[in-house]
């Protein structure tokens, strides 16, 4: 088994900044790509951000430019840095972890809140 623990929500202002990390513990060989998403009140769950074990990264539309996902592999911490941010980024953001590179996650965190104030 895998478990993510994720850290760094908070409150922040319209154009300000967070990092969120989260570091994962158990059988590290099953993780393959990780992935960071978001789930806002009344909303599906998006993927925001998605990270390859080779570092390759992919984003959202609506975040492309302002995050940036990356992964250390000797601490086993992913991380999701947010610039820019926006009232509309305002959501539970969850990491998770994908055994099989396949955009399926079998490993979830559970969850840290971040809330941007205009």
């Amino acid at each position: 088994q895998v478990q993510l623990v994720e850290s760094g929500g908070g409150l922040v202002q319209a154009g300000g900044s967070l990092t969120l990390s989260c570091v994962a513990s158990g059988i590290m060989f099953s993780i393959n790509a990780m992935g960071w998403h978001r789930q806002a009140p009344g909303k599906q769950r998006e993927l925001v951000a998605r990270i390859a074990p080779g570092s390759s990264a992919n984003y959202a539309d609506s975040v492309k430019g302002r995050f940036t996902i990356a992964r250390d592999n000797v601490k086993n911490t992913v991380y999701l840095q947010m610039n820019s941010l926006k009232p509309e980024d305002t959501a539970v953001y969850y990491c998770a972890a994908e055994k099989y590179s396949d955009y399926h996650y079998d490993y979830w965190g559970q969850g840290t809140q971040v809330t941007v104030s205009s």
